[in-house]
């Protein structure tokens, strides 16, 4: 007799969310499977980029002033033709193009908004290190014809959805709609995501700090001394941590959401409003980290109640558990009063 065998698709898993939640449509379930299959493609042309001569720089400058990588451009078009002819979008935004996306003409527009960083961490590319791609996506707010800025320039707080897709020695999918935090492990065999991790949860004090340390001399006093403490200067309140910095949001973030832990990227005299973007990686990983249970603020402010005024607003921040994330925002409002 063959072992009985048992699993769940993403498609399947997202249909049964349907039936347990009322207010859960078949449009955002469509939606969330079309990112699953820009993620299939955009895998496997990541596995072949040393064999088809697409490792390395594209020779054109984004609009953050980065160097694309060719895979930053082939991600990015990815992710656009598996959304914009759907009719279930009314506007697309992306971390390389300035530019609200449109939707095509004679494509009916949809009542989701959606962002997306099509390659998180390309600078991991050459060097075959984990890279991944953010995405979120929000409910219209203007009410018929293309989208507009009022449709992506919205809080956290109004995030639907958002999720990242990690490309490491699996392809995993991770995702939230608000209630509870999913993971799915891309099968290459069969070429479906299976549901590998229900109901994430992350330890509210976790024993890895990610951090870019190369910027200490740049930081405020607030910063350096909450770092200190994840070394182990502050022994009362905070253990110390081991030191784990990939460089890539979406490994970073997904290590420590699983084992435990804290990243930062704080602003600094260089980027004094910080590095990572609001709308693309830190809104949909903060909506993430609290359906998880953790926490993520600007070292001050919640990230989810930042109101963005502008597509590519950049933010500092402090992600993973809610006791870590306080730790930091505790040092740094000590420091700011004694100052």
């Amino acid at each position: 007799m063959l072992p009985h065998t048992q699993f769940t698709t993403l498609e399947r898993f997202i249909l049964n969310q349907e039936r347990i939640h009322p207010e859960a449509t078949g449009e955002l379930t469509n939606l969330l499977y079309d990112i699953a299959l820009a993620a299939k493609v955009i895998a496997a042309q990541i596995r072949r980029a040393g064999l088809v001569n697409i490792l390395g720089a594209a020779g054109a400058m984004n609009v953050q002033d980065e160097e694309q990588q060719k895979l930053d451009v082939f991600a990015n078009e990815t992710m656009k033709d598996a959304l914009n002819h759907t009719g279930r979008v009314c506007a697309m935004g992306s971390e390389e193009d300035e530019q609200l996306i449109p939707i095509p003409e004679g494509v009916p527009a949809g009542k989701y908004a959606i962002l997306f960083d099509p390659l998180d961490g390309s600078s991991n590319i050459d060097v075959n290190a984990s890279v991944g791609t953010i995405f979120s996506i929000y409910k219209r707010v203007t009410t018929s014809g293309p989208g507009q800025l009022s449709d992506v320039l919205q809080p956290g707080t109004a995030i639907v959805a958002a999720g990242y897709i990690l490309y490491g020695s699996s392809v995993m999918m991770v995702y939230s709609a608000g209630k509870g935090v999913h993971g799915f492990t891309l099968d290459p065999t069969i070429g479906e995501f299976l549901l590998s991790h229900e109901n994430l949860s992350t330890p509210r004090t976790g024993k890895y700090y990610s951090v870019n340390e190369s910027n200490f001399g740049r930081w405020s006093k607030g910063v350096q001394l909450a770092v200190r403490g994840f070394h182990g200067d502050d022994p009362d309140r905070m253990k110390g941590k081991n030191s784990r910095y990939v460089g890539a949001l979406v490994a970073d973030f997904h290590r420590n959401l699983i084992a435990g832990g804290v990243f930062m990227y704080p602003g600094d005299i260089k980027n004094p409003k910080g590095k990572l973007r609001l709308l693309y990686e830190c809104a949909p990983m903060a909506f993430i980290a609290e359906a998880a249970g953790g926490a993520a603020t600007d070292g001050r402010r919640r990230i989810l109640d930042i109101v963005p005024t502008a597509l590519h607003e950049r933010t500092a921040l402090v992600i993973g558990g809610a006791d870590d994330v306080g730790y930091v925002s505790m040092v740094i409002a000590e420091s700011e009063d004694g100052a």
